[in-house]
């Protein structure tokens, strides 16, 4: 999954100091504001371009209890907006978009709106901008933009919301055995996929289904941008919300005032070299974790860095067979070890977890990569899930070309294997195909691989981390070609950079997004950026 896994870890750590977010101020008495009048409305909109908002406390918005602590910040309200579920029927049903927004702390200084979204696809850019908001506290871009978060269609606190499986059915998910290449095997694994599919038909209908792609998202956001009175959009995405700003590009060049595309995919390729290119990134990741962890005491994957994807497959694969049963009853699986690795690699800040986690695996124990895991899969202590893994799954299933012959399957895991050896079972790729293979054919795929061409375009700002495992360096320098936009390389590990402090990618950024300044010919930030 695409996510912005480091600013939730600088996030995170920032909430654990006493002053970072006011814990007892209340929410902000509801206000409303009025669209300003906006050119060339699509037809059959007029009424949801010309809505308005009523703001809000946040609070009935948030879905955990970090987000109940991050929305009562002083001056962070919500409202809802209005948009058609399906806009070829914009007289038909209707869904309900959460938006947050902070307001620019100089008035006379203000540019407008700066949207954000986090990516997954299924994050809560009511979330992130919540976050954000104590990140970028004092700066320039914060004194003079509106900092606004969308969830989209679909996605956290907007509704109607995407739900496949119940909490118990994700953890049982999680606890069985997908590595087996059998006929038997791939039949289980199936059925699994089969079972999601058919979850996220009876629990969200086949009418959301087909209208949450990124075809759509753009289309609400457009409405927001009129709503919240800007004449052309501000925006900054994260990884699979580069996606969303290419995509509006292309739907609304007009429109677009300045785009800044954090960790970018690359819409060119396809979902399976996509897929390939990502594992890569993430051996990458592992390599560049275990060398650091060789040089710290008491290492579980010893001190040659050149062993450590053997060691590390000696210390999972055993729970292929003997998964590690917990205090509190659950069991870590060999998928959730490898969930919980995964969800480390994201952010170097996450390392220390990762260490800790392996040193218990060693000793037969399993509570740390298991917590990583539930992070990962966004599952709460009390043994419920947010829908995000849930959107994530219902977007890709119609953002991206199905696999549906088991060749193909068996091909792509193979290529995953060689690319990321460190996930390899040992025991053979596997055909078993997944849940966008059983989807509903009342929900048809609604993008795929392309070359953007949008002349005239504003051109956009594409921020691209050599070493990030999740959306591999060389597609943002292919996204900022493709776009005749500018590229900052970011050098490091994580995943995205920007607003994550990191001083020198955040001084380019601010003087474009404030200025239209892009960055210069061949700009670089080192690993303290």
């Amino acid at each position: 999954m695409w996510r912005l896994g480091a600013l939730l870890a600088v996030v995170l750590a920032a909430g654990a100091c006493a002053d970072a977010v006011p814990g007892v101020a209340t929410g902000p008495a509801a206000t409303s504001s009025s669209a300003a009048p906006v050119d060339a409305v699509p037809p059959g909109l007029d009424r949801f371009y010309a809505q308005q908002l009523s703001w809000g406390s946040c609070l009935p918005f948030a879905t955990t209890d970090d987000d109940r602590l991050y929305y009562q910040q002083p001056g962070f309200e919500c409202a809802r907006l209005e948009v058609p579920v399906d806009y070829a029927n914009p007289a038909g049903r209707t869904a309900q978009i959460a938006v947050s927004r902070v307001r620019a702390t100089d008035p006379n200084q203000r540019i407008g709106s700066l949207l954000v979204n986090p990516g997954g696809p299924g994050a809560s850019g009511v979330s992130l901008s919540s976050q954000l908001a104590i990140l970028t506290r004092g700066d320039e871009v914060a004194r003079r933009f509106d900092l606004v978060g969308f969830d989209p269609r679909g996605i956290g606190a907007s509704t109607p919301t995407i739900r496949c499986l119940t909490g118990p059915e994700q953890d049982a998910q999680r606890a069985a055995d997908i590595t087996d290449p059998s006929p038997a095997g791939v039949q289980r694994a199936d059925d699994l996929a089969r079972q999601t599919a058919d979850g996220c038909a009876q629990k969200s209908g086949v009418d959301l289904l087909a209208n949450v792609g990124t075809r759509d998202v753009v289309k609400d956001m457009d409405v927001l941008r009129a709503v919240l009175g800007d004449r052309k959009l501000t925006y900054l995405g994260f990884s699979y919300g580069t996606r969303i700003g290419y995509t509006y590009a292309e739907q609304f060049p007009q429109n677009v005032r300045a785009l800044v595309l954090d960790g970018a995919l690359d819409p060119n390729l396809d979902p399976t070299v996509e897929v390939v290119n990502q594992g890569r990134g993430f051996q990458g990741a592992f390599e560049a974790f275990a060398k650091d962890c060789a040089t710290k005491p008491g290492c579980a994957l010893g001190t040659d860095p050149t062993q450590a994807t053997a060691r590390f497959q000696q210390m999972t694969r055993p729970l292929i067979q003997a998964p590690i049963r917990l205090p509190d009853g659950r069991v870590l699986s060999y998928n959730d070890a490898q969930q919980g690795t995964i969800q480390s690699l994201y952010a170097t800040s996450l390392w220390p977890d990762l260490r800790q986690g392996l040193t218990e695996l060693a000793q037969g124990r399993g509570q740390t990569l298991m917590g990583l895991a539930d992070q990962y899969y966004d599952r709460s202590p009390d043994g419920t899930y947010s829908p995000q893994q849930d959107a994530f799954t219902a977007v890709r299933c119609v953002d991206d070309p199905r696999v549906t012959d088991p060749a193909q399957a068996l091909d792509r895991a193979e290529r995953y294997n060689e690319a990321a050896p460190f996930l390899d079972s040992g025991r053979g790729a596997s055909s078993a195909l997944d849940s966008c293979a059983f989807w509903p054919p009342q929900a048809p795929v609604t993008g795929g691989p392309h070359t953007p061409q949008v002349p005239g375009l504003a051109p956009p700002l594409v921020v691209s981390t050599t070493g990030d495992p999740a959306t591999p360096y060389q597609a943002g320098v292919d996204l900022a070609k493709a776009l005749n936009g500018s590229l900052l390389t970011k050098v490091g590990d994580q995943h995205t950079a920007t607003f994550q402090n990191f001083p020198c990618v955040d001084a380019i950024v601010t003087r474009y997004l404030v200025d239209g300044t892009p960055a210069p010919p061949n700009a670089r930030c080192g690993e303290t950026g």
